[in-house]
């Protein structure tokens, strides 16, 4: 894409107005605490009560859009906010101001980590923990709303059962797109009736281009990671992966990584869970863990790689769909195609939750006693998750007594 295409998709926007998209942005990404349902609510104030830079439909539909993609939902609404602001600029400056403050924390944390030995500490065990309650958690609330019925419980059950028995790269992608295939097949909604309209400032050839390359880097990052063997290939393409395939939240992602980071030996156990505790407790995407992954493993600049490689599909995904979304929501057939794929996404986080997640930190039976309770906590009485992973590594430390 030329210069002279990409001032086009950047729909004029002046140096003002990024700027003020710059300071807003980082605003919320210095205090917005809570989640990706947390973080709506603070562009919801922000973005349209106060500043009306979208109505409150087209708001909504955004919102529908991003929950509808795999990715980071919150930031993918942040870069759609950027993008009616001041085109594809303004979506990559909203990304980060959003972004970066909880990445340069979580370097940082994991600089000081590297020079720890955190070893079988009790606190460690109690946020492996954590992690068994916060994943099975998130993993109900996809399977009650993307799973209702036998056909996409089928789905989810074969991608449990075959991602289980075969843990390569291309078993995932092999599953998402048979699932897309079966989905667009066997389902259909019923057309809803919605005159409303949202226009963005971007091409469908701009769009293409991003949905190509999408699903190019997919497919291609696997096949190049075999030929070449070079590690910095294989860290882009698990992260890419990773962040291609996770559906409903930041918190999901957590056992995809850590098959692909503990389970080779890239990263310990140990060190994984601390870090997944000091994501809890920065504001901003739960997905900016893949920067202090990427630093543990290749120092600052290995961060900052693995938060692009994480993050790119969402940008891709969104700059992809914005033309087309008022065609694609009212088409049956890619609806049920997107049905499979999420039923499939299901099956496929069950699988992760089990090996290595449960397998590695539910060891006796007061582990799953004390993961009950840090479940309920989260459940049942609504605290925040930076309260269970608190009490976890204090339940874990005095359990290790």
């Amino acid at each position: 894409m030329g210069s002279k295409a990409l001032n086009k998709e950047n729909g004029g926007a002046s140096i003002r107005s990024l700027l003020e998209i710059l300071i807003v942005s980082t605003r919320l990404g210095l205090t917005s605490f809570g989640g990706p349902i947390a973080h709506l609510g603070y562009f919801h104030e922000e973005y349209i009560r106060r500043r009306k830079w979208m109505d409150e439909k087209s708001y909504a539909d955004l919102v529908a859009l991003c929950q509808f993609l795999p990715g980071p939902a919150s930031s993918q609404v942040g870069i759609g906010i950027g993008v009616m602001r001041a085109g594809v600029i303004g979506g990559i400056v909203a990304f980060l101001g959003f972004t970066l403050p909880s990445v340069i924390a979580l370097i940082m944390m994991a600089l000081i980590l590297q020079g720890l030995q955190i070893g079988d500490a009790g606190w460690i065990h109690g946020l492996k923990m954590v992690a068994v309650a916060v994943v099975a958690h998130a993993i109900i609330g996809m399977a009650q709303k993307l799973t209702p019925d036998v056909k996409r419980k089928t789905i989810a059950l074969i991608a449990l059962v075959v991602t289980l028995l075969w843990q390569t790269a291309y078993t995932q992608v092999g599953i998402i797109l048979l699932s897309a295939m079966i989905g667009y097949f066997i389902f259909k909604q019923p057309e809803e009736k919605d005159d409303s309209r949202i226009h963005f400032p971007i091409s469908r050839r701009f769009a293409i281009f991003c949905l190509l390359l999408f699903f190019g880097l997919l497919v291609g990052l696997p096949i190049l990671r075999d030929i070449t063997s070079l590690q910095w290939v294989a860290m882009v393409d698990s992260f890419y992966r990773s962040g291609s395939l996770v559906f409903g939240g930041g918190h999901v992602v957590l056992p995809l990584l850590e098959r692909e980071f503990v389970h080779p030996g890239w990263i310990s156990k140990e060190t994984f869970l601390a870090g997944y505790g000091a994501a809890q407790a920065v504001p901003g995407p739960l997905f900016t863990f893949a920067a202090y992954l990427g630093t543990i493993m290749n120092g600052w600049l290995g961060g900052l790689l693995a938060t692009v490689a994480i993050f790119l599909p969402a940008f891709l995904l969104i700059f992809g769909t914005l033309p087309f979304w008022e065609s694609l929501r009212r088409n049956e057939k890619v609806k049920g195609a997107l049905m499979g794929v999420n039923a499939a996404v299901v099956g496929i986080l069950i699988s992760a939750f089990y090996e290595p997640i449960w397998t590695s930190s539910i060891l006796a039976p007061i582990d799953f006693a004390f993961a009950a309770i840090l479940f309920s906590m989260l459940a049942f009485w609504k605290l925040q998750p930076w309260m269970i992973v608190v009490f976890g590594a204090i339940g874990g430390f005095l359990i290790n007594l």
